[in-house]
């Protein structure tokens, strides 16, 4: 049985980790309000860009002319993993390396024997994993969150469409985590290029609808103009979906930790209360013992 300075030390260590992992859970809650509204006021606009670009596609059922709509033979193929700079957020993390390496395993197996696929971290813990691992990244945008802007994030967008249009790659995939609520986060695989457009959710009265539309300028041009803009719009809503899932699986995991500690604490009062009492047992019956012992004498 440990002594009662053993346990008392034990229940001060746990107070102290349940002091940090609440202050942690608060400073995460107050991240992801912010987080939260971000995201929520991207949605709408990402929505209605795409609304945009589908009905301009589908418009006399004309061919796409975008060259970031260009499909070709997968030759090389780049994909971003979106993690974070740091742990303590539950499975947030491991998740998408889980997802990229089956990615790599069983659909990319044939490219990555080839060294014809790259990864481009996001987040020091995707650096750190695969960069150790000895696969093939791009390393020069995995520390973005350091000073995340809308800039940043542009500048790696620009950098994937301009290596799909130079073809050094022909495709580029972003794993990412979807925030859903604080509980919950869905883990994403998105196409990011060549652009895919869903002909199945137009119907036929938008396309009828769009048959009478006049364009000002050419719908090449709105084309040309659109699809970029769209891009760095998609790619910036990952970041955002990914910071705030991050803070909302931070926020869990600690609250989680602190019920634990809370648990573990009341465990160590019920066993430090009985070592008192063996203690305390053990001092009487030596008193008592004493006590006969004087009384034969």
């Amino acid at each position: 049985m440990p002594s009662l300075k053993e346990v008392r030390n034990r229940i001060k260590s746990v107070k102290s980790t349940q002091q940090i992992t609440k202050a942690m859970k608060m400073v995460a809650a107050s991240k992801l309000r912010k987080a939260q509204d971000s995201i929520l006021q991207m949605r709408p606009f990402v929505q209605k860009l795409n609304d945009i670009l589908d009905n301009v596609l589908q418009a006399d059922e004309m061919e796409i002319t975008s060259e970031f709509a260009e499909k070709r033979e997968t030759k090389r193929i780049l994909i971003v993993a979106v993690t974070s700079d740091r742990g303590l957020c539950g499975a947030f993390n491991s998740n998408i390396i889980k997802r990229v390496r089956t990615l790599v395993n069983e659909r990319y197996r044939d490219l990555y024997d080839r060294d014809r696929l790259d990864i481009l971290p996001i987040g020091k813990k995707a650096y750190d994993f695969f960069r150790k691992r000895e696969y093939r990244i791009i390393d020069q945008f995995w520390n973005l969150y350091t000073d995340m802007t809308y800039g940043k994030v542009k500048e790696i967008a620009e950098f994937t469409k301009q290596s799909f249009k130079e073809r050094q790659y022909d495709q580029v995939v972003i794993v990412y985590n979807e925030f859903k609520n604080v509980a919950t986060q869905v883990l994403r695989t998105f196409q990011f290029l060549p652009i895919e457009v869903d002909e199945a959710d137009v119907t036929k009265e938008t396309v009828q609808n769009n048959m009478n539309y006049i364009f000002e300028p050419s719908r090449e041009y709105i084309i040309r103009e659109l699809m970029p803009q769209l891009l760095h719009i998609q790619f910036y809503q990952s970041i955002l979906e990914s910071i705030a899932a991050e803070h909302g699986a931070r926020m869990t995991a600690m609250e989680q930790a602190s019920e634990n500690a809370e648990e573990i604490l009341e465990e160590l009062q019920i066993a430090y209360n009985r070592t008192r009492q063996a203690v305390i047992t053990k001092e009487l019956n030596e008193i008592v013992g004493g006590a006969q012992a004087l009384s034969q004498d």
